[in-house]
């Protein structure tokens, strides 16, 4: 079995990207450029992560071995060997000299991405230029910029470390610096990730508190949709404008033309019919005629808009099943019949899975019976691990005794010689802090500037800034847990045998303000953020800031409850009306296209509606 799990993780962790990158990107209109450099950052991040428990079991294992050589154990008659041979190995166990080399090429390769690649692609990916020479030079000139500092700095530390430390040292420094960054973040998501976790299951248990939420997105994703719909048709008509004033002689014709194929197909129709009736363009002299630079601006801004209603009809196509579906569970409690109740009955037919596994029976069952208390005990196990995280960031500097409660597992299992309990232990732990972290980075919302949406609706620049972040805070995560378990020499101060992703880290010991001070005291901070969670400080932050927040005890949250509640009911009565039940589905299933059109003066109000919460809150 020696390599075979490494061969198997490897592959099964590739498929695991894939499907992620799949489900969150668009592999068929996206460039490859993109795509493949955010799957390599992900794949690289989850091997680290699948990878360090066999580490650390084929470490203690040769650790074993180590102290039978030196202290061998005396084997009296009638007992069992102590005697720790081949047959206590491992079954994952990886010869010697393969784990350093995967774990160098692994970490270089992550570094090399989110430092250097990833930035310059973000920017590639970004820019309005109209070919790969012009695109390659906005993403220069960019990254010239922002990293000028960083290189200014470094170059002047490295004139003066030169003198005194060697090459390794440096190196040593260098990887210290990243870890060091990756850490702060690394304890700001955690601390968010073990409250919130825990609290949504427990929360989701309850349909009212899913509906209710549900309320208040939709109705924040319709005043959402109705300005970038809004932003859509300013930058169409800024781009009708252009295609009216630009002749097809002219030398800025073919930026025009590809301008105008980024545009939406009914977008595209319009303006091609006013060329014509214009007689193509030449009756509007009076149209200042844009330049090379304005019209980069404007390719990046329809790029932008376009994105942005399509990430948003389809989010709002998504609350719509959702807020359906939660009405349909509420209405199917009382049915005597244990019968799941939809609205629309061709719902039910969607598939050989509900029609002869997840029936209607099975689906009130589920719904309505089971599903509650199975979130609920998710939810306390979550809480048990978040506790158990809390404890250990605290007390896993104490070695005498052992306080962390992750080394006391991992040194229970290991006097026993279980190997496959140290790796399902080190693997659960290391799932559980990964979710925290992750699940944080996929739910963060920076102004639409970074968002990640499922159903293919993530753009370009959100797939490789997520890319970036993974690269940058799994390493230092990966070494954070490995503190947690003591097996850390820089942190629990014992003379072991060291894993082989430490040993690639290099010493800490060179930077004792940090690996004595940064790295044992500021994970504490963890529990001060996970009760600024609890008490929802940063979500009262935010609508202060009039980024409303879902909060139980807030007028603005009422009233946006109210708001979407009446959206949902206004808007399944439109339906009904104007295509019957048989329609309305259809509608459903093609994502809502002509919501707007059905009832424009519902999204109308929504958006009014939106702008005088803004207002009613500045007055409180």
């Amino acid at each position: 079995m020696s390599g075979a799990a490494l061969a198997v993780v490897v592959i099964v962790v590739f498929f695991l990207a894939l499907y992620l990158l799949q489900r969150y990107g668009d592999l068929r209109k996206q460039q490859w450029m993109v795509l493949l450099g955010t799957l390599l950052s992900w794949y690289l991040s989850f091997l680290i992560v699948f990878i360090l428990p066999l580490d650390v079991s084929t470490t203690i294992y040769k650790q074993c071995k180590l102290d039978n050589s030196e202290h061998p154990t005396p084997v009296t008659r009638g007992s069992p060997s102590n005697q720790t041979d081949t047959k206590l190995s491992p079954w994952s166990y990886i010869p010697d000299g393969v784990l350093p080399v995967f774990w160098r090429v692994v970490y270089w390769t992550s570094q090399f991405l989110t430092w250097l690649l990833l930035p310059f692609m973000q920017s590639y990916a970004r820019s309005g230029a109209f070919s790969r020479v012009g695109k390659i030079k906005t993403a220069l000139i960019e990254n010239a910029i922002y990293y000028g500092t960083y290189l200014l700095i470094f170059i002047s530390l490295l004139i003066y470390l030169a003198a005194h430390l060697h090459w390794s040292q440096l190196q040593t420094i260098g990887i210290t610096a990243a870890n060091t960054w990756g850490l702060f973040l690394l304890v700001l998501l955690l601390g968010y990730g073990l409250v919130e976790i825990p609290r949504s299951y427990w929360l989701s248990s309850s349909h009212g508190y899913l509906l209710a939420k549900t309320y208040f997105k939709a109705a924040k994703m319709a005043t959402e949709k109705a300005e970038a719909e809004e932003n859509l048709a300013d930058v169409m008509e800024e781009v009708a404008s252009v295609h009216e004033s630009v002749k097809h002689n002219h030398c800025l014709r073919k930026f025009v033309d590809t301008i105008v194929t980024k545009c939406p197909t009914e977008y595209q129709e319009h303006m091609s019919g006013d060329v014509e009736t214009c007689g193509g363009g030449a009756g509007n002299q009076q149209n200042v005629l844009p330049t090379k630079r304005s019209l980069v601006k404007l390719h990046k801004q329809v790029i932008s808009a376009v994105q942005r209603q399509g990430q948003t009809q389809v989010q709002w196509s998504i609350l719509l099943d959702q807020a359906f579906h939660l009405e349909d569970v509420a209405k199917s409690q009382s049915s005597a019949a244990h019968q799941f109740l939809h609205s629309f009955p061709s719902a039910q037919h969607r598939g050989w899975f509900r029609r002869f596994i997840y029936t209607p029976t099975a689906e009130w069952y589920w719904e309505c019976v089971l599903r509650q208390s199975f979130y609920r005990a998710l939810a306390v196990l979550l809480c048990l691990l978040s506790v158990a995280v809390v404890w250990s960031e605290c007390t896993f500097f104490s070695t005498q005794p052992v306080l962390s409660l992750f080394a006391v597992f991992i040194q229970m299992a290991e006097k026993q010689h279980n190997y496959i309990c140290i790796e399902m232990a080190c693997f659960v732990s290391i799932l559980f802090l990964c979710v925290c972290v992750y699940s944080t980075v996929f739910r963060i919302r920076v102004f639409n500037y970074f968002y990640l949406v499922p159903h293919h609706q993530t753009d370009a620049y959100s797939l490789q800034f997520s890319g970036t972040l993974f690269c940058r805070l799994t390493p230092p995560l990966c070494l954070n847990f490995l503190g947690l378990i003591h097996m850390d020499s820089a942190i629990s101060h014992q003379d072991r045998i060291q894993t082989s992703y430490t040993s690639i880290m290099g010493s800490m010991r060179l930077l004792s303000f940090i690996s004595d001070g940064f790295y044992i005291y500021y994970p504490m901070l963890v529990l001060l953020l996970c009760f600024a969670t609890y008490c929802n400080l940063g979500s009262r932050c935010l609508n202060l800031l009039g980024f409303h927040q879902y909060i139980t005890d807030d007028d603005l949250t009422s009233d946006l409850v109210d708001e979407g509640r009446e959206l949902i009911r206004r808007g399944t009565e439109s339906w009904r009306e104007r295509y019957g039940v048989q329609g309305a589905v259809g509608r459903i299933r093609n994502g809502y296209s002509e919501l707007k059109d059905s009832d424009s003066s519902l999204f109308t109000k929504t958006n009014k509606t939106g702008k005088a919460l803004k207002k009613k809150k500045k007055q409180l």
